[in-house]
């Protein structure tokens, strides 16, 4: 790929704490990684300059704020022409339910995650801001019993287990 990095197994490690833990202190990365705080502080600036670290998140439990009912709704949108896509997306993405957008290959041109106080809510959301729209053509519901989120990414090549000493965190179910 042209845009890669390449990325030494400093920073690979760097990148793998920092996944399983973003508030973890330069200080703390550094005894890790086994440099100075310094060194720590430069490759992590680096890594963003780099657009490999693209930002920090807070997660947030969408039950604990009304939100426990949570579903995927695959879109399909006629005519999928960029004029109609292009408002389709940025009017899904401002609704407070939508939690992320994907753009697809395949029947379906759209997969949208949405967290929402319960099915009655589901059904509002599905008729009133999906299939009430021109170019939506077939919405199909999918609800979500569990997710759980998976390891740190990393590149291809460095898939192979983390260095001695370094332990992968196990993923945590969310509600």
């Amino acid at each position: 790929m042209a845009d890669s990095v390449v990325l030494d197994p400093v920073d690979l490690h760097l990148l793998r704490l920092l996944q399983n833990d973003a508030r973890t202190t330069y200080r703390d990365l550094a005894a890790q990684v086994g440099v100075a705080p310094s060194t720590c502080l430069d490759r992590v600036a680096r890594l963003r300059r780099a657009g490999v670290i693209l930002g920090h998140r807070l997660e947030l439990d969408p039950a604990k704020l009304g939100r426990g009912l949570q579903a995927l709704l695959s879109v399909q949108v006629r005519p999928h022409r960029r004029e109609l896509v292009g408002p389709f997306v940025e009017r899904i993405r401002a609704l407070p339910e939508s939690r992320t957008v994907f753009h697809l290959t395949g029947p379906d041109d759209y997969l949208v995650h949405v967290a929402v106080a319960d099915m009655t809510d589901l059904q509002r959301l599905v008729l009133d801001e999906f299939t009430s729209r021109r170019e939506v053509a077939r919405v199909e519901t999918r609800l979500i019993f569990q997710q759980w989120e998976c390891g740190p990414l990393l590149p291809p090549a460095a898939v192979a287990p983390a260095p001695s000493g370094v332990s992968a965190a196990a993923p945590a179910a969310t509600p």
